[in-house]
């Protein structure tokens, strides 16, 4: 989890082919009208974002249902938004990416992708940090990918 430009994805992705476990870019399940609205530079509001949390954590519940662990990378903004992604699972644990603004905007304005840099503020304004009761890890972003995976299994076992 995280604001755009963080490494989620980057994480994911490796998390993913380390552990095996079956992986979702939480990108891909937006809807049209929600990956225009960022491309054409406006946030997202909450009630853009209700229906795209709520089908993804519908995809994980599919795959807890079956007994077979994920790796999701998505925003998770706010605890609302994680109350509801907890659902998918029990076992449902963050790995929050955060880290220095200037590096996450060096990243956005170096990479071919539908959110602007213009949107990064908005994200920040919204972005709620994992609380103490929240399952997770926070993880810096500026870390090389190995050990910021490394750190995130550590804290998994």
């Amino acid at each position: 989890m995280g604001v755009s430009g963080c490494g989620k994805s980057t994480i994911a992705r490796a998390l993913h082919e380390r552990l095996g476990w079956e992986f979702a870019e939480g990108d891909e399940y937006h809807p049209r009208a929600n990956v225009e609205k960022m491309a054409s530079g406006r946030p997202l509001m909450d009630e853009d974002r209700w229906p795209w949390l709520r089908t993804l954590a519908d995809w994980t519940r599919e795959r807890d249902e079956r007994g077979e662990s994920t790796v999701l990378s998505c925003s998770s903004l706010k605890r609302s938004y994680r109350d509801l992604l907890r659902n998918g699972g029990a076992g449902t644990y963050f790995v929050h990416m955060h880290g220095d603004k200037g590096i996450l905007l060096e990243r956005m304005e170096s990479r071919e992708h539908f959110m602007p840099p213009t949107l990064l503020e908005s994200q920040l304004d919204t972005l709620e940090l994992l609380e103490p009761d929240e399952r997770g890890v926070l993880v810096d972003v500026a870390l090389p990918v190995e050990r910021a995976v490394r750190v995130v299994l550590a804290h998994l076992q």
